[in-house]
This record gives structure tokens, sequence and C-alpha cells, in this order.
């Protein structure tokens, strides 16, 4: 009885054996070899997202920036002036590294021109701080439009190289000899739908956060105007 045992578990042993020889190898797909048989198409793409990334960041942190300025601010500011402090509130202005600040500053160096002059001052600094806001966004803009485009060149390049190799094969097609053009138009669609969208997305957050910070920056227009129509407290507003 044993040796039955111990023969069914010998034969048992060369079946599994047997059976782990025929079922060959399953290859994982990796994302780093799959860019690669992605053919040169994806080094441009791979440039357009570093680029893209380095925009958005950079952006990013401007924005950040600009937005950041205190609550009182323009409650800081109403008081100096009222109190004929000058000096005083284009100094608070300097201490911030932002649009409305500057837009601030530029008013209180206008005071004592027509108002026309005042907002017309205040209004051509704010397009050039919404002009340097914006600059990059462009190039952002066309990475999102033009990446998709080279995933899809790379699909007829690919397409062109697995024609060309069912040619020049001739009566002996082999699955193996289009498996390269077929990576090719495959992967670079991946990627540049990839690239792409990240592009795309970035683009709108970064334009969606300099429209709130025109808000603010149009609303500390229209307190600072309203503010010089504030009859001031105590003596005419000075240089001090």
């Amino acid at each position: 009885m044993l040796f039955y045992l111990l023969q069914a578990g010998l034969d048992s042993a060369d079946i599994v054996s047997q059976t782990a020889a025929v079922v060959p190898h399953e290859e994982k797909m990796r994302l780093l070899d799959m860019a690669f048989k992605g053919g040169w198409l994806m080094l441009v793409l791979l440039a357009l997202s570093i680029l893209a990334i380095y925009i958005f960041g950079k952006k990013w942190w401007m924005i950040h920036q600009a937005g950041s300025i205190d609550d009182n601010f323009m409650r800081d500011i109403r008081d100096y002036i009222h109190e004929g402090k000058l000096k005083s509130a284009v100094s608070l202005c300097e201490r911030y590294d932002s649009p409305v600040a500057r837009l601030v500053e530029k008013g209180i160096s206008r005071i004592g021109r027509p108002l026309s002059d005042i907002q017309t001052a205040i209004e051509n600094t704010g397009n050039t701080e919404v002009a340097r806001l914006e600059k990059g966004l462009p190039i952002l803009a066309t990475i999102a439009g033009g990446a998709p485009m080279i995933g899809f060149l790379g699909t007829v390049i690919g397409m062109v190289q697995a024609f060309f190799n069912m040619a020049q094969a001739g009566n002996n097609i082999d699955i193996t000899l289009l498996s390269s053009g077929i990576y090719t138009a495959m992967i670079t669609t991946v990627g540049g739908l990839i690239v792409g969208i990240l592009a795309y997305f970035g683009y709108n957050y970064l334009t969606s956060n300099i429209s709130d910070l025109v808000f603010k920056m149009e609303n500390a227009t229209i307190d600072f105007m309203d503010l010089l129509h504030e009859p001031a407290d105590g003596d005419s507003v000075s240089a001090e």
C-alpha cells in the first residue's frame, strides 16, 4: 500500500513538472519597456511633458504668491490715507508681492491728480499684471492640443511600418513582424493622450485661478476709487 502511494506521488510530481514546462512564462508588461517600444516620438512627448510640468509649477507658485495678501490690507490702506500718511501706505504695499498691492500703490502715487487719471493708471497697471500672470499659458495650451496630435502621428507611422513589414514578408506573414509597428502605433497614442490630458487640466486650473485673482484686483480697484471719494478725517492728505 505504501509503495502505491509513493508511486502515485511521484507520478503527480512528474505531471506537475511537465505541465510547468509546457506552460510558457508570462511576461509582465512594464511601463518603461512600453515607452521604449514607442519609438523616437516618445522622446518628443517626454520633452513636452517636462515643459508642461515646469510651466504649471512655475505659474502655480506665481499665482499662489500673487494671491497671498492680508485680509485687512485695504482697511489699513484706508486708515493711512485718511490720516494723510501716504508713505506709510506705500510701504505697506511694498511688503506684498501681489498685483493687488501694486495696483493700490500705483493709485496712491497718483493721488492729487484727477480721478480719471488715477483710474486709468490703475487699469493700465492691472492689464500689465494680468499679462504677466498669463505669460506661458499659451505654451501649455499648445501642449494640450499638440501632444495628442503627435501621438496620432505615431499611430500613422506605426501602421505604415506594420504594412511595410507585411509587404516585405510576402506570403510568410508572421505576427512578430507586425509587433514593432503596432507598439509604435498604440503606445504613442496613449502617451500623447496622457500628456495632452494633463496639460489640458493644468491649463484650465491655472486659468481659473487667474480669473479669481483678476476678480480680487477689480474689487481692490473699486474699493480704492471709493476710498478717494470718502471724506478724510482731519487735515488734507500729506506725504508723511
